[in-house]
This record gives structure tokens, sequence and C-alpha cells, in this order.
């Protein structure tokens, strides 16, 4: 893939420990009474996932494993890679994403993905949409709540969607942040604020069809792979439209898989290209780079909306699980291997290291 030439390539990761571990490589904030949640560890990586890509790179390239703890810089700038491919989340606040990079952008170290201050955006609900708000780009009118006191003059239409403004993989996203109501919306933040440790957003509930849709490449090459729609008839009777994490790791099971997904989606051309240019939009005016999963749903005019940008995008290697990054690429006839040495030649490209 690259001339024949081997780039030592450092893999970049966190590994999602042991159910009920606290091994002293997990951050001890983390394990606080007033901000665990079951869901803590969502967004880290098992050692499967890690495993798969370290093999997928090494059909290509020399690999080195060097786990983005508070060991890492000494790492990075021991073994000097060509390149890092970067999929740690990080450890500490709602600038974590942004640890690896930034500790490679000041050893001069290039690397894959998106650069701090993008990840750190991304990861910052709140801060996406108001970008994406100044670029004209469609997302549902929301709010940021920071304390009870911000419901004295809440003004969203009901039902609303809850989110932590600063999680990924579905962590603070169940059942019950569908709210019908002020009263059940004040209830929920008062259970949500000290568990979380964080503020909340806000948004009016987009009742259309949703979808999720990997780019890959930079620039006037980036490109999307084929789209992926959520089938919310597969949740159970009564579950909420909406891909909680009961929908993500708890009804949909390797044992008990959904037909969550369809891929392609079956849409006309006017929808898809809309969707494609609303996303390809997203990718650039939030700057991301080589690789991103970038979430969208209809409104009642079926206009797509931004629902969220995901730079580091879940890549799950076994095709029996639902992880939507592989499933497009696959569905392109693109293999789980070569979808991953095609984003590190995205970044390799884009440093002009070829």
């Amino acid at each position: 893939m690259f001339k024949n030439k081997k780039l030592n390539v450092a893999l970049s990761y966190n590994v999602k420990p042991e159910v009920n571990s606290t091994s002293d490589r997990t951050p001890l904030s983390l394990h606080h009474e007033n901000t665990y949640s079951n869901d803590i560890f969502a967004e880290w990586d098992t050692m499967d996932t890690i495993n798969a890509v370290k093999n997928a790179l090494e059909k290509y390239n020399n690999v080195t494993m060097i786990e983005a703890n508070e060991d890492a810089f000494e790492k990075f700038r021991a073994v000097k890679p060509d390149i890092v491919f970067n999929i740690a989340e990080g450890f500490y606040g709602i600038g974590r994403e942004a640890q690896i990079p930034a500790m490679l952008d000041m050893l001069n170290i290039p690397y894959t993905g998106s650069d701090p201050l993008t990840l750190a955006t991304c990861l910052n609900k709140a801060r996406t949409k108001e970008i994406l708000s100044y670029y004209k780009i469609p997302n549902a009118k929301f709010r940021l709540l920071e304390s009870i006191e911000g419901l004295k003059d809440f003004d969203l239409a009901f039902p609303v969607m809850i989110k932590p403004v600063g999680e990924g993989s579905s962590k603070g996203i169940y059942n019950k942040n569908f709210i019908n109501s002020l009263e059940e919306l004040n209830s929920v933040l008062r259970e949500y604020f000290p568990k979380y440790n964080q503020p909340f957003i806000a948004e009016e509930f987009l009742n259309g069809r949703e979808f999720t849709v990997a780019v890959i490449g930079n620039g006037e090459e980036a490109r999307i792979f084929p789209i992926v729609e959520i089938n919310f008839d597969e949740l159970p009777d009564g579950a909420p439209k909406i891909y909680s994490y009961e929908a993500k790791w708890i009804y949909d099971t390797r044992e008990n898989p959904l037909k969550i997904f369809t891929c392609p989606a079956q849409i006309d051309k006017k929808l898809e290209d809309e969707i494609r240019k609303t996303v390809l939009n997203t990718y650039k005016v939030l700057n991301c780079r080589d690789w991103s999963r970038i979430d969208v749903r209809l409104d009642k005019n079926n206009t797509p909306n931004i629902i969220e940008v995901n730079p580091l995008p879940g890549i799950l290697p076994d095709p029996e699980d639902n992880s939507c990054y592989p499933k497009a690429a696959r569905s392109a006839n693109v293999p789980y291997d070569e979808m991953l040495n095609l984003v590190l030649h995205s970044a390799v490209k884009r440093y002009n290291l070829i």
C-alpha cells in the first residue's frame, strides 16, 4: 500500500477493563461515588478490537502498541514512530479525546484522525451544535442545561431528548432520556446531574428516520460509504425510537442480535444526495480528518439534521456485531483490514509521508 515501504506505526488505545475492575491504569476519579455509572467505560475498546486493529495494520507495517495512559508521552518520545494510529478515547475531562493528539503535536509525530481542537469540539455537543447552527447546517433546536435553575425559562417543545454534553457511545443516554413533560425533565435531571457531573443538552425530538454515515478521506477526496439506517421497529414494544444505551448494549447482544441496521439504506436518490451533502458539509466545517461517523435524523419536513459527530468511530471487528462504520465499509466491498489501512493511508498522504 505504501510503495513497498513498511512504516513504523504506533497504535494508541484505551482498553476496557474487566467488569468491576479498578486496576491501577483506571483513572481513580472515574470511581468516585458521585460520578460512577454502569456505562463508564462504554467508549473504551476491548482487547479483541485493539488486537484486530493491530493485526490489520501489521499487514503492511511494523506496529508498536502504546496504551494511552500517563506513560504515553515518554513512550512516544522513545519510540519515535513514523505515524500513530490513534483510537484512544482518553482519560479525564471533556477534552480527553484530544489528549493523545495534543501530545503528538508537541512531539511533532504524525497521527491519524482529527486534531485536538476538532476532537474536543465534537465531544462537546453544545459547541458542535453552535458551530453547525452558525454554518446553517440543520440540527434540532436545543438548550444547554447546567443546573435545575436552567429549567425556569425552558421553552423547547416536548417531547425532548436530553444528553450529557460530553460523552459518547450512548453513555448517559437511556430510554428515560426521552422526556414528555417539564416535571419529568426536572426529575431525570435531578438524578443525572450528580451522576454524570456535567451539563446536559435538551433537544426537541426529531420524529423522522435515522441514519449514520461513515466518512473517509480528506478535502475534495472525502467520500462516504453506503448510508446505514437504524431500524427502530426492531426495538421492544414500548421502547422509545432512539438509539439508547439499552438499544446499543442491552437489547442488541451477540447471542440475540437485532436487525437494527439496514445498509445500504433504502432511500431515494434525492434524500441520499441531501444526506451526503449535509454530512460532507459537517465534516468540512468541523475540520474532521481521515475519518468520522456522522449521525443524521430527519425532521418533520424530511430534512436531514445532524444529531452527532464522531471523529473516533466505533470499529468492532466481528461482522456479527452491529458496528456501523465497518458495516458501511463492508457494504462497499471494503473488508475490515483494508478499511483501517485506508484510514492510515489518508493520514500518510495528508502528512506527505509517501
